[in-house]
């Protein structure tokens, strides 16, 4: 699997994966945090979380632009990694949410989410944009031995970006455990149990909206050991206690930005420097080779925003895992013996164990001289995300599901009557991830192949770009859950799907000509 690779990929990776290890144990209980912290509804909570999210792939574009304009790529880099570390320890400062104090303390939580997404701004285009550097100079050596040298040195490419996502995804398969863990041995430590719904209700009381002696918070305070002789006494600690589980969780994330920060220093002198080496050969060009570039340069960037487009809505629909997605793992399914935000570690699973075999079919392809182009991946990948929306809305239609505030207004046997088997979420996902590897690591790919020598980190950062745009418009799954009965919210997941495979494979003869120049 990684015969042929530059030698500076698994570091690059591993870098990657501590960085995105601490990202995702944060991200995995970001939502619900929110909402059990500061008492803020599903859809406000999300509307942070969009923000945030978007965030961290905008600033990305800054990131790209600092790295290009200075060539400092590694030191962005850095300071990126340090950046998110400070951001990661406010979040880790177990400050108790009150009337009084949440004017201030909901704008320094999200202070720390700023550090994070400009950190991750700063890292994250930049170390893709020096792997893709990794396989220019790759290409560029075997260029020289030959014809066939060349190609097979292509052909490294797409797996090259591949293998650097799997390890992305070892962090995210680990990092949803680590939260969730915390949280409930701190719970235990106070002698409570954890109860994903309890949260909510105990703010509602709190704030009046519901009477202690209503059935459903009555029935979760009992089991979760709270001390039902005073209610407001029980709530305050259940929520004190749960809220300090998640703070203690965020320390790893800190630990994790210092392990990244490591490996990539240790490894430093094995990354190139993206751009450098273009730079001394511009004065080298005649007017007219110039003038040939200027056009190619413009064609690439064509191609490069038109696939933008179509990532924007990937996003859109996949991203969704970590808003409607976990709110449906939360309210519809059975997940007793387990927290919710740990399915979240079902994706990153399957990106591990089905990377090589998806990796083994375009291999075998390549050999055979049936080679698929990465334009068409990310078609095909579009389609397979709308197989899982289709799944999902079927499942729900059938089960006859109202919209969430419907469902949890209903009696607290009647859900549990009406909540789904784990198994609808194995096979949500597994679609989700087959899609994704379709699209997401041979996006970054694309990019490195059609992006402009001296504008790599800016082009990556135009691809993260395009997830935060859709990104920006996550909020509208958690509106649709609340408000439509749920098989329609995820039909139109579906038809946002479908349209966007349409439309790439319409643009397909002209992506790959593009792409082959």
């Amino acid at each position: 699997m990684f015969k042929g690779h530059p030698k500076g990929l698994i570091p690059a990776a591993l870098s990657n994966m501590g960085e995105r290890f601490g990202y995702y144990i944060m991200n995995a209980v970001l939502v619900l945090f929110l909402c059990s912290k500061f008492g803020l509804s599903g859809d406000k909570a999300g509307i942070i979380y969009s923000v945030f999210y978007a965030g961290i792939y905008i600033l990305s574009l800054v990131g790209g632009i600092i790295a290009d304009r200075t060539q400092n790529y590694k030191g962005t880099i850095q300071k990126g990694l340090l950046t998110m570390a400070a951001g990661y320890v406010l979040l880790s400062i177990p400050i108790t949410a009150t009337a009084t104090n949440q004017s201030w303390l909901l704008p320094l939580t999200c202070v720390a989410l700023f550090l994070i997404a400009f950190g991750n701004g700063l890292f994250k285009g930049n170390l893709q944009a020096i792997v893709g550097q990794m396989y220019d100079n790759l290409e560029a050596e075997a260029a020289k031995k030959g014809e066939e040298e060349l190609r097979i040195a292509k052909s490294k490419r797409d797996p090259g970006f591949q293998i650097f996502y799997v390890f992305i995804n070892v962090g995210g398969l680990i990092a949803p455990f680590v939260a969730p863990l915390l949280r409930e041995w701190w719970l235990g430590v106070n002698g409570l149990v954890y109860n994903a719904n309890l949260p909510e209700l105990c703010h509602q009381f709190l704030n009046g909206t519901i009477a202690a002696t209503n059935e459903n918070l009555f029935a979760m305070m009992t089991t979760v050991g709270g001390d039902i002789t005073n209610m407001t006494a029980a709530c305050s600690k259940y929520l004190q206690v749960f809220n300090e589980g998640v703070h203690y969780s965020f320390i790893a994330s800190v630990a994790a930005m210092l392990i990244s920060l490591t490996i990539f220093l240790c490894f430093k002198k094995q990354f190139p420097t993206p751009a450098k080496k273009e730079a001394a050969q511009v004065v080298e060009y005649t007017k007219e080779e110039k003038l040939a570039m200027a056009k190619e340069i413009k064609q690439r960037m064509y191609a490069l925003f038109a696939v933008l487009g179509i990532a924007v809505f990937f996003w859109f629909s996949f991203h969704q895992n970590g808003m409607s997605l976990s709110l449906f793992a939360k309210d519809f399914v059975k997940t007793d013996a387990l927290a919710p935000e740990i399915w979240q570690a079902v994706n990153p699973f399957f990106v591990i164990t089905l990377t090589p075999i998806i990796m083994w079919i375009f291999g075998t392809l390549v050999r055979k001289g049936k080679e698929i182009s990465t334009p068409k991946k990310i078609a095909i990948g579009m389609g397979i995300a709308g197989l899982a929306y289709l799944f999902l809305a079927i499942f729900s239609y059938v089960q006859g599901y109202p919209s969430a505030s419907e469902f949890k207004a209903m009696s607290v046997d009647a859900q549990a009557a009406a909540k789904a088997n784990w198994w609808v979420l194995i096979v949500l996902y597994f679609f989700l991830t087959v899609a994704e590897l379709f699209i997401s690591p041979l996006g970054l790919s694309f990019v490195s192949k059609v992006a402009p020598k001296h504008l790599l980190g800016l082009c990556q950062g135009l691809w993260l770009g395009a997830t935060a745009v859709g990104n920006l418009l996550l909020w509208i799954g958690p509106l649709l859950y609340d408000k439509i009965p749920i098989w329609q919210c995820w039909t139109v997941f579906l038809a946002v799907c479908l349209i966007s495979m349409g439309v790439m494979l319409g643009m397909l003869k002209w992506l790959e000509r593009i792409t082959c120049k």
